[in-house]
């Protein structure tokens, strides 16, 4: 059987963007799906797995990311990835960060 595929566009909502708290974060929930994450930025396709490609995105607030899966919980780890992005990481006003 093959290898199911997902996809979703987010945008970074929070007002720092991928820095390096948000990035752990980020690569922390990545690497508990089986599936292979990437984040295409415009031409440009990371490893959603990879801390320094994380860190080298230079995604501010507002850039607009397409989070990508393969594998058997693709579907799953973008569920949970896009939440993660759109929840602002936990750095929107009133919020108190994990």
């Amino acid at each position: 059987m093959p290898d199911s595929t997902a996809e979703r566009t987010v945008k970074l909502v929070n007002p720092q963007g991928f820095h390096a708290r948000p990035a752990h974060m980020f690569m922390k929930l990545a690497s508990q799906y089986r599936a292979n994450v990437e984040i295409l930025k415009g031409n440009e396709v990371i490893n959603g797995k990879s801390i320094l490609d994380l860190l080298t995105l230079g995604a501010v607030n507002g850039t607009t990311l397409c989070l990508r899966a393969i594998g058997d919980d693709a579907q799953a780890a973008v569920d949970a990835l896009s939440e993660l992005i759109e929840s602002g990481f936990g750095e929107m006003p009133g919020q108190t960060p994990s």
